[in-house]
């Protein structure tokens, strides 16, 4: 009796994605097109390069006695689409999906961790750009080892400037590295969807936005008139922190972006020496806003010197050290993130056509 392709797919519905909890086989499409060759290809909503070939091999050892003697191949790969966004909002062109990375407080580790996250999502295979949207104290160019270098200008749009395998764009890029832009709020939002619209964005997955501290004009902006899928809110566990990062997850809340979770940042310090774990800035404070609001917990970070010397030497912990213990906190950050947006409803609206009135 002939193999069907409900044969396979049944034989593989038990299989759960360990990172979704969902059974893969949505994502899962079987081409029998001969007697001689099975072939699955296995799609997941998120970047995931490094488990490619522990997934094929879940799939090989299901199937491979279904397979009998024909030749067994497994493809594994991410198909990232675009993801909803607040309504009347129109996509970025050239842009999947946007991150906005926020806190209510400067200090907190904002900035490392949208540099971090941009690399470990970049680092999983997925096309991925940062934009540096804090005007008044860019950090980026530092960080990404981009210091004192212009974008090329192509027909009146920039051409973002590349980075370990990242896109970049900076106001830190247009203006001396003293020069203090002594600007009002809406000179200040103008100059962020300038930067937004005016880079020339190459078909990225995900646009990580390094977003400023607070919640005046600029997050405003963002929230308003850039199609943001989702805001990530960066915290120390300290009252004083939480307490602004609060008032950061509910203004994203009343204008319908959608909090993707909380990374606690500087949560503990392990001693160099001893090795003894201390939490200088408190303990649990993301947990209890987690259970306040109702929102994930992405991760803990701790307070490290290696973290901020490999910023400061323009190569962040993800590039400088891919298989530390350190790389890895924020990997994890970053799978978790690109879950949930995969888990978002997808945007069709570029599939609508446009409909034309006029007079005949």
């Amino acid at each position: 009796m002939a193999l069907t392709d409900t044969d396979i797919l049944d034989a593989i519905a038990d299989l759960i994605d360990e990172d979704t909890h969902k059974p893969y086989r949505k994502g899962v499409s079987v081409q029998q097109n001969d007697a001689a060759h099975l072939n699955v290809r296995v799609a997941l909503p998120y970047p995931a390069k490094s488990r490619f070939a522990a997934i094929a091999e879940l799939f090989r050892e299901r199937l491979a006695p279904l397979a009998g003697e024909r030749k067994l191949s497994i493809d594994v790969v991410s198909e990232i689409t675009s993801h909803s966004v607040q309504r009347g909002v129109p996509l970025l062109p050239g842009v999947k999906n946007i991150i906005a990375v926020s806190s209510g407080k400067g200090g907190v580790g904002k900035s490392t961790t949208a540099a971090n996250l941009a690399l470990a999502l970049a680092a999983e295979g997925a096309s991925v750009g940062i934009l540096d949207a804090d005007i008044y104290g860019p950090s980026q160019p530092l960080m990404m080892g981009l210091q004192g270098q212009k974008p090329e200008v192509i027909e009146g749009k920039l051409v973002p400037l590349p980075a370990h395998g990242v896109q970049t764009m900076s106001i830190g890029y247009l203006v001396d590295e003293d020069q203090a832009m002594v600007w009002r709020g809406p000179m200040v939002s103008q100059a962020l969807q300038q930067l937004l619209n005016d880079t020339l964005w190459n078909e990225l997955d995900y646009l990580v936005i390094d977003m400023p501290p607070g919640t005046g004009d600029i997050q405003l902006t963002l929230s308003q008139k850039v199609p943001v899928t989702g805001a990530i809110i960066v915290t120390t566990p300290q009252d004083i922190a939480l307490l602004d990062a609060k008032k950061g997850l509910k203004m994203f809340e009343k204008v319908g972006v959608p909090i993707l979770g909380i990374v606690e940042n500087m949560a503990m310090h392990v001693c160099s020496n001893c090795g003894h774990e201390e939490h200088i800035f408190g303990h649990g404070g993301a947990d209890k806003m987690s259970a306040q609001y109702g929102v994930d917990v992405l991760g803990s970070l701790p307070l490290d010197l290696s973290i901020r010397l490999a910023t400061d030497d323009g190569c962040p912990t993800v590039a400088a050290a891919p298989d530390s213990a350190l790389a890895a906190r924020y990997q994890q950050i970053a799978r978790k993130v690109a879950v949930k947006v995969g888990d978002k409803a997808r945007d069709f609206s570029g599939k609508f056509p446009k409909i034309v009135i006029q007079n005949s």
